[in-house]
């Protein structure tokens, strides 16, 4: 099985998501190969990561992204509220997180947006990969259909993905309108049949948010090419290290019974 393990926010089961602490994490486990993250728009227009609309529950501080400078948000705390261990950590630039794991991971950067909330986020964000040269290491998904039809229409070969936590009937002719190589699902969504179709018309199926492992090797069984995102890599690369090898309670184990 080679399915591609995406770390959700990095590696958000012990670090606070979206930190540099969190995607030094995701870095270490070695089965990590994507990271997904959130992006958003300072008051001032530099590209965050950070997931919520507001900094309330992830920072010390308080009010919507959009409404807060950057100076702002980076005097606030985004690491204690998960831990004194992580104290300090702050929310992150797109700029920064692109230099911490250039060359190292792909990323698919959620556009965190709602109507025409973020004015420019395409354009910005679009700027900032060319900056860093990693276009081809990115794929850019919204649960915004616009975001990525902007993103689209400012390059025509930029990688973009849906979001959805549904299975409509239409959803692929849908994909293929929006120029989609790729779609980000809610896991429970997703079966062999539909993963096969999708595949087979180019589009890439990523499932969300796995984190135990009945659910990922479920997935894994379904098809090879199907991305699995997690909070919990490390559960992850224990379950492939098994390949798979059901868990047999010890006392079937010491009495011979398998």
């Amino acid at each position: 099985m080679n399915n591609l393990c995406v770390a959700h926010r990095g590696f958000s089961a012990k670090a606070p998501e979206n930190t540099k602490a969190a995607i030094k994490l995701a870095m270490n486990e070695p089965f990590v190969n994507w990271m997904e993250i959130d992006v958003q728009l300072t008051k001032d227009g530099v590209p965050v990561v950070i997931h919520d609309y507001t900094v309330d529950r992830t920072t010390s501080g308080k009010g919507k992204v959009k409404d807060l400078t950057w100076k702002e948000i980076r005097s606030m705390d985004a690491g204690l509220w998960k831990g004194r261990q992580f104290q300090g950590e702050q929310v992150p630039s797109l700029d920064e997180v692109l230099a911490l794991v250039k060359g190292r991971l792909k990323l698919n950067i959620e556009l965190k947006t709602s109507g025409d909330m973020y004015p420019g986020l395409e354009a910005t964000v679009l700027t900032r990969l060319r900056e860093h040269q990693m276009m081809s290491d990115v794929v850019l998904t919204s649960f915004e259909p616009k975001a990525l039809l902007r993103a689209k229409d400012i390059d025509s070969d930029v990688q973009v993905g849906l979001i959805i936590d549904a299975h409509p009937r239409d959803l692929l002719s849908r994909l293929k309108k929006m120029g989609c190589s790729f779609l980000s699902i809610g896991y429970s969504h997703l079966d062999a049949s539909f993963a096969a179709e999708l595949i087979r018309n180019g589009i890439t199926p990523m499932a969300w948010t796995v984190d135990d492992r009945r659910s990922m090797a479920a997935l894994a069984r379904m098809n090879p090419e199907i991305m699995i995102c997690t909070n919990r890599p490390d559960t992850w690369g224990q379950l492939f290290l098994n390949k798979f090898a059901p868990r047999i309670p010890f006392w079937r184990k010491w009495r011979g019974w398998f």
